[in-house]
């Protein structure tokens, strides 16, 4: 027994007609007919005369409508509240961000989704990905934003967008092959960034052996790291989403890559997501839509 069959019957009371019902329903007679049925062997009871003209409900069939009338309006009503309870997006969101994301992409987002969802406090926190990580498993982030794949099981993830890695710097010959990398004057992100690994195994690099011999200089952020690669002509890689905030000038100095494009995977990161389900539904969405707008 389902509310589906329920539906059906309390159609064939109203229109006192299996077709007519099988239309309001958009089914065909003939499966309208055998669920009608199946109700009725399944509750041992006759619901309707076929043998009348029109269709007539039996004694015993009018309490069984009458029970379904009000089963029907309960579902509709346990339906209406779900939407309701989905629609409402209030409370406290603590969403955790890497820093090589948070850099471009909060100030994509966030004004949009404050503005959006009023009902919503944001509280951010910008944390290395294994911080991350620990703190969604310790409750202290409900949601975070980081770059995939994460070596965990533990945690969950949606993917949001896939976004270009791409090269900043000097190089007089226009678009540069991989193997060439290594022989370039490359900086990087300093140790603990996952951005670092990332380019390093995409690129197959190498020690670099190219910097002055007398620095050893790492990074934290790209605005040091361009500044770098200005003050020695090298070079550096970039995600998308930063490079497109550079002037004009500086975006002169992309350099393509022969083999094409390489990129990284940016995702919604959570646990037990049951708690906050219907913010991280309608938030992946969101960010999606915002996200595209600048990476089309």
């Amino acid at each position: 027994m389902n509310i589906q069959q329920l539906e059906y019957i309390l159609a064939v009371d109203q229109f006192k007609s299996f077709s007519k019902a099988a239309d309001y329903c958009h089914v065909t007679q003939a499966t309208l007919s055998a669920m009608v049925k199946k109700l009725e062997e399944q509750l041992d009871i006759v619901i309707f005369d076929r043998k009348a003209n029109p269709i007539a409900t039996t004694e015993n069939g009018r309490e069984i409508l009458a029970q379904a009338l009000q089963v029907v309006a309960h579902a509709n009503a346990l339906l209406d509240s779900s939407k309701s309870i989905n629609r409402k997006i209030e409370g406290k969101l603590k969403l955790g961000v890497i820093p090589t994301i948070a850099s471009s992409l909060m100030s994509i987002i966030l004004k949009p989704l404050m503005e959006k969802y009023p009902a919503l406090i944001f509280e951010i926190h910008e944390q290395t990905t294994s911080q991350l990580m620990k703190s969604l498993l310790d409750g202290k982030l409900d949601l975070g934003i980081l770059s995939t794949p994460i070596a965990t099981s533990d945690l969950e993830t949606e993917l949001l967008y896939k976004e270009e890695l791409v090269l900043y710097g000097h190089f007089g010959k226009g678009a540069i092959k991989k193997a060439e990398l290594n022989e370039q004057r490359l900086f990087l992100l300093q140790d603990g960034h996952c951005l670092r690994d990332q380019i390093i195994q995409l690129c197959e690099l190498k020690k670099n052996k190219f910097l002055p011999g007398n620095l050893r200089f790492e990074s934290n952020t790209f605005d040091t790291l361009l500044n770098l690669v200005d003050d020695f002509q090298g070079m550096t890689f970039l995600p998308k989403l930063y490079s497109a905030q550079l002037s004009e000038a500086r975006q002169k100095r992309l350099i393509p890559l022969v083999e094409g494009r390489i990129e990284r995977e940016i995702s919604l990161c959570y646990y037990r997501p049951y708690a906050r389900w219907n913010v991280i539904k309608r938030l992946n969405a969101d960010i999606q839509e915002l996200v595209k707008l600048h990476l089309s």
